[in-house]
Parts: C-alpha cells; structure tokens; sequence
C-alpha cells in the first residue's frame, strides 16, 4: 500500500491553502439575494423542525450547529472521553490502542464536505437531512500504515461504540439473538481513493455527542451512513464485513430494464448521488400586474465537478441557471441563482436539475432509475416545488 497512499497523501498537502482561501469567503449562502426581496413560501410543506436544515432561512455556506441533522440507529451511546480508546486490529502487523488526546497529538488536516443521509429527500418530511461542515482530524492512511497492513487484507471495517440486540437466522428454524456493534466497512480501493479522515472537530470546534463525539470517521463524497460515529475499533480483514447496515439495510433495491424484463439488483449505499434543490423563492412588488421572481438553489455530487444547472418554470424549457463563484470546495455543495422573470399571480411549479462534468444528468421521479427503485435510500431525484403568488 505504501507507494500509492504516499503519493495521494502528498496531494492532500497542496490542498491546504485552498481550503483557508475557502473558508475565507463571505459567509452570505445567496450573494445574488437583494434586501428588497421577500420570501415566498412552498406550498404543503412542513416547517422545519430542531436540529434540522432550514432551506429557506439558510444564512451561511458552513451549516451553524442548530441546524444539523444527526441519525443514529442504536441510540446515542454513552461515551466518557477520558476513557475513550481507538483500536487498530485485524490483519496489521502493529496493532495499535490510542486515547483521544494521542489522536489530538496526530498530524491534522481539515476537510471541507457536505454530509447528507441518503433518506434525505425521500418526502415532504425529510428534505433537511443534510449540512455542511469543516471537519477536523488525522488523516486514517499514515494510521493504517503505520500498522503495516498485511497482503492479504481486503477490507477496512469501522465500528462505533453504539450497539443493540439483533436477530439474526441461522439457516435453521432458530433464531439468533445477539448483541452487535454498528458497523460500515470500505474496500482498500476505496479508502485509498477517498482518503477517510478520523475527525474529532467541526468547524473548529470538539464534536457534540450527538454528531459522534469524540471520534467519527469522515469519507468525502459518500452518504452520512458511511460517517461512521463514535468511533472506536478499526478492523482489517480478509472477508467481507456483513453487519445490518451494509448487508441488510441501507441496501437499495432498484429495477433494471434488461430486454423485455425488468431484473432487480440490490446494492449497499455508499457514494452521494448527483442531486440539487430549489432551495427558495423571492418575489418583489408586482409591476403591470406580473411578479419579479427569483429562485436559489443548491447542488452537490460525490466529488465530480458540476457543469451546470438548469431550472423550469411549470411546463417551460429548462433554462441554465448561474453557480456562485464563491464559496467552493470539491465535496461541498454550490449554490445557485436564477432570474425566472415576471411571472403571472397564481400557483406555479419550479424545479431544478444538475449535470455533471460526465454528462449524468440529474433524473426525474418518472425516470427508470427513480421510477424502478423500490426503496428508501438514495432518494436524489429532481423535486419539484410548488409555490402561490399574489398579484
């Protein structure tokens, strides 16, 4: 492994500058955004709630911290941090036991991304599962190569101090009951490619237990599940890692077209999909009895450059909108503004789409890839929103 983990590594380092010359752009979400602009509100959606994005109040491109989501399956665990330990095992040839404090002691590198969980978007009651956050931490590769990793190894799980009873067959007519920890797990490929940060800040500052204090893992690019929280045990292995949340939940099950059938595949989530949102409208004073009508926006991807984004007004044609020059970072979302005109009072339907530097264009609710998914996760298609304007 050392060769090509040194060489990303030394990549990494150049980064640094860019990431202080990010940070130090305004903090004002939408520049385009004129005072004499009033809000207008989405029609049929639920406020937002505590410790939850709020699209149309949003203020700042670093999410503040009462406005971040947290999930958990196995409920927040309790976690003395004088007693915190993180284990390196597995197929290493030097294992390792480090207190928090060693890992406060480590070399430390910030990384700029957008964390969402891959519900987010699923409904009308869930479209604020997501932040963004300068997180804080030590690089995982020099950890794990310190360790020496062993040739045969395949793959790295992560394992949080959460845990909770599950029942699991057998292959017989019993049925186990056992106590397990949360897991995720990576291939070598992947951390290589992704380069995890074991992180014990956010925006400068300690975490909260809620969001995984004192240790989470980071993975730019792949949804909240993989973020693995309280942090405690790294493993490498041989075989595949098959706990709860790789094998058997956060598994989207989707239907592909293959000649006259459709044939179901089922893969583990992982990496963040193409996705943007109308974050807002503006209106101002009604001239000659239409409205001057502005939407903002934001979008994201698993670090693949953005090329554009278009937005449609009801039935009209997609028209490209403009990226915010400022702030940008390559995990990060951008926002967007666009000038919808003067609009006609009366309810309308405004929606966005992305495109990527590949091509991919982000689908619709009626497209194969949306149409044919049969579960929860994943949930990046286009969403249109409804909105009311009084003359």
């Amino acid at each position: 492994m050392t060769s090509p983990l040194t060489t990303r590594r030394r990549a990494l380092q150049t980064g640094v500058a860019g990431i202080a010359a990010v940070l130090a752009s305004p903090k004002f979400v939408f520049p385009d955004q004129n005072d004499d602009e009033d809000l207008v509100p989405f029609l049929n959606m639920p406020r937002t709630g505590p410790n939850r994005l709020d699209w149309e109040t949003l203020g700042e491109w670093i999410t503040p911290q009462d406005q971040v989501f947290s999930v958990q399956h196995y409920g927040i665990p309790e976690v003395k941090p004088e007693e915190f330990k993180l284990e390196i095992t597995g197929l290493v040839e030097r294992p390792k036991t480090l207190t928090i404090d060693d890992i406060r002691g480590l070399p430390k590198k910030d990384q700029l991304m957008t964390l969402e969980c891959s519900g987010n978007g699923a409904g009308k009651g869930f479209m604020n599962a997501i932040y963004n956050s300068k997180w804080t931490g030590t690089p995982l590769i020099p950890l794990l190569e310190e360790c020496g990793i062993r040739k045969d190894a395949k793959e790295i799980v992560f394992i949080g101090v959460d845990r909770k009873e599950e029942t699991l067959r057998t292959g017989t007519e019993r049925e186990l009951k056992i106590e397990v920890p949360f897991g995720r797990s990576m291939s070598i490929e992947d951390v290589m490619a992704k380069q995890p940060l074991v992180a014990h800040l956010r925006n400068d500052e300690p975490l909260e237990l809620r969001n995984g204090a004192p240790l989470r893992l980071i993975v730019p690019g792949w949804y909240g599940i993989a973020n693995v929280k309280w942090l405690t045990r790294i493993e490498v292995r041989d075989t595949r890692y098959m706990g709860r949340y790789m094998a058997r939940d956060y598994v989207t099950v989707r239907g592909e077209k293959r000649g006259g059938e459709v044939v179901f595949v089922e893969t583990s989530v992982n990496k963040m999909n193409l996705k943007s949102i109308v974050a807002r409208v503006t209106r101002r004073e009604t001239v000659g009895g239409l409205v001057p009508t502005k939407a903002y926006g934001a979008v994201w991807s698993d670090g693949t450059d953005i090329a554009k984004i278009e937005v449609k007004i009801d039935d009209g044609d997609w028209r490209q909108a403009k990226l915010d020059a400022e702030p940008r970072d390559k995990f990060c979302w951008t926002f967007f503004s666009i000038d919808l005109g003067k609009l006609k009072p009366g309810k309308h339907t405004v929606v966005s789409r992305a495109i990527d530097a590949n091509g991919r264009v982000q689908p619709s609710q009626e497209d194969d890839e949306i149409a044919l998914k049969k579960t929860y996760w994943e949930a990046y298609q286009q969403w249109p929103r409804e909105i009311e304007l009084e003359a």
